[in-house]
């Protein structure tokens, strides 16, 4: 009897502490989605076999994902990440000062990720924003657009304000990061 009472006692004192824990995070909030292209965003032309876009998937993704936390997309001009400019950069960080959102993720290219990180991360300190984005096209097999956007998603709503990137199940802050293109990853430099 001693053993079974200890063993309620046990969960009842796991759920106290879980609920305790999750308290501060049970706020509805509305999470912002900004989409400036890169590999994720990129369609196949099956006519003559190049990457280029089109329309946004992130309307797809987001239904896919099956979120329940309210959404806001923002679309901004769909880009390869090599090609964006100063000017891009600043646009990006314009909709991330005038979003009322807290909670922001960006799906950007991985190849300039850092370079536009480190624009936001310069001049934002209030709100939370996750830059996310895939080696493989979404609509290409095996691509990692859905995990890494349901990944950023997840943290986005659960760590401080600040910038970061996240990749392939991991959180980097956006001045302690870099691609590592032979391997494909981002990791600390």
């Amino acid at each position: 009897m001693i053993l079974a009472q200890t063993h309620v006692d046990g969960h009842l004192f796991a759920a106290i502490i879980t609920h305790l824990f999750l308290l501060p995070f049970q706020i509805i909030m509305t999470l912002r989605i900004i989409a400036t292209g890169g590999t994720f965003d990129k369609h196949y032309n099956e006519l003559n076999g190049v990457l280029g876009f089109s329309n946004s998937h992130l309307p797809d993704v987001i239904a896919r994902s099956r979120m329940t936390v309210p959404v806001e997309l923002e679309t901004l001009p769909l880009l390869d990440s090599l090609e964006m400019q100063d000017a891009d950069r600043q646009r990006v960080l314009a909709a991330c000062q005038a979003s009322a959102e807290k909670a922001i993720v960006i799906v950007h290219g991985t190849d300039t990720m850092r370079e536009t990180a480190e624009v936001l991360g310069a001049a934002l300190n209030d709100k939370t924003i996750v830059f996310t984005g895939a080696m493989i096209p979404y609509e290409i097999a095996n691509s990692d657009a859905l995990f890494n956007f349901g990944f950023a998603c997840g943290v986005a709503q659960v760590l401080p304000a600040g910038v970061y990137v996240a990749m392939n199940g991991k959180i980097f802050t956006w001045n302690k990061v870099t691609k590592n293109r032979a391997a494909g990853v981002f990791q600390e430099p």
